[in-house]
């Protein structure tokens, strides 16, 4: 069922909730075309197991189509030096051969293994980059769910910890402590190549975008003067039923998050197993349909919405205490079947339910 027809004033001074342009997490409001000839260009490309969408907004007297090209050419630049599925790029490189002396790592590589590492010690574990071998224990890895035997967890569990990785910050080093360690940037990559290309744009005179990776992951700069708007309309899908929405939110300067086990899952014995993996236990997490986080950056969004559905709704809750610029939204199940939603952080301004 649409969500209801509303204005934008409607939707700002919070009397209804404007209509998004799909079910997506990466839906926009409405492009139009402003007085100074504003409209919005859009260019895709598959990247990183997924579509990456831009949508930059253009003037009569600047074209920005060449910008968003050379930034999609950036994320796959990016891609291929994250990726653990082709044998050549950095990230498998370090994992063959840091165990055995330091590897150099490139700068910007190398800052978002610091984030990383904070993001570690904030979530107490919760968000470990080291977590690999459990995804290929469970059978994720290959998207061909199982549940391991309590002998293969713990040979997996024996090589999962962010304790085994050394960092040497002012030789921008890389290091693990023993051999098997691995990592894998799954749960971080996608918001982190929207930042970089949001960076870039920028650079090249492109200050007002959305660009999201797979509608689960966005980065908003600017505003879409195109349609109005005083920011980007962002539409949350329902995580129990494909093609609704929840609600819809308005992003200003800012990045969001979605994270949940809807399309990744398998059933054995009557149980639900979900992909998103405790780096703790070493088991998939319960007890959350999922989790949308808006953080100032896509980095830092896509990690933490891991990171929050790992911990639940007590954990986030301890951990915006702390953190007044990240805000949460929790779809959480209810005994009847239905759906309980809860937020952290959120000013109603900047989030709208659809009735």
């Amino acid at each position: 069922m649409p969500a209801p027809d509303s204005t934008r004033r409607d939707f700002l001074t919070g009397k209804a909730a404007a209509r998004s342009l799909s079910d997506s997490v990466g839906s926009l409001g409405a492009s139009g075309e402003g007085t100074d000839g504003a409209c919005v260009l859009n260019v895709a490309r598959p990247a990183m197991a997924c579509q990456f969408e831009f949508r930059v907004l253009s003037t009569a007297t600047h074209n920005t189509g060449p910008a968003a090209i050379e930034a999609l050419d950036l994320v796959e630049a990016i891609e291929d030096q994250l990726t653990v599925y082709r044998d050549q790029s950095e990230v498998q490189e370090i994992n063959r051969t840091a165990a055995l002396h330091p590897i150099p790592v490139e700068p910007g590589l190398f800052a978002l293994l610091e984030q990383a590492d904070a993001l570690y010690q904030e979530t107490g574990g919760a968000f470990d980059l080291t977590a690999g071998p459990l995804s290929k224990a469970w059978g994720f890895f290959e998207r061909r769910g199982r549940v391991p035997s309590e002998a293969e967890l713990a040979a997996a569990m024996a090589h999962v910890g962010w304790g085994r990785v050394c960092l040497d910050r002012t030789e921008k080093s890389i290091q693990f402590t023993e051999p098997g360690v691995e990592i894998n940037f799954n749960s971080i990559g996608k918001g982190y190549a929207l930042d970089r290309a949001a960076d870039l744009l920028a650079e090249r005179g492109a200050p007002d975008v959305l660009l999201h990776g797979g509608g689960s992951t966005l980065v908003a700069r600017g505003q879409n003067r195109a349609a109005g708007v005083p920011g980007w309309l962002a539409g949350l899908g329902d995580p129990l039923r494909s093609g609704r929405r929840l609600g819809e939110f308005l992003l200003r300067d800012e990045a969001l998050s979605t994270s949940g086990a809807a399309t990744q899952k398998f059933v054995q014995g009557g149980k639900r197993y979900g992909h998103l993996i405790d780096p703790r236990t070493g088991r998939p997490a319960e007890g959350v349909h999922s989790v949308t986080v808006l953080a100032p950056t896509g980095a830092a969004a896509d990690a933490l919405s891991t990171a929050f559905y790992v911990l639940g709704w007590e954990g986030a809750e301890a951990y915006c205490g702390g953190h007044a610029d990240v805000r949460a939204l929790f779809v959480l199940p209810t005994p009847g079947g239905g759906v309980d939603v809860r937020t952290l952080n959120l000013p109603e301004d900047a989030w709208r339910r659809y009735p």
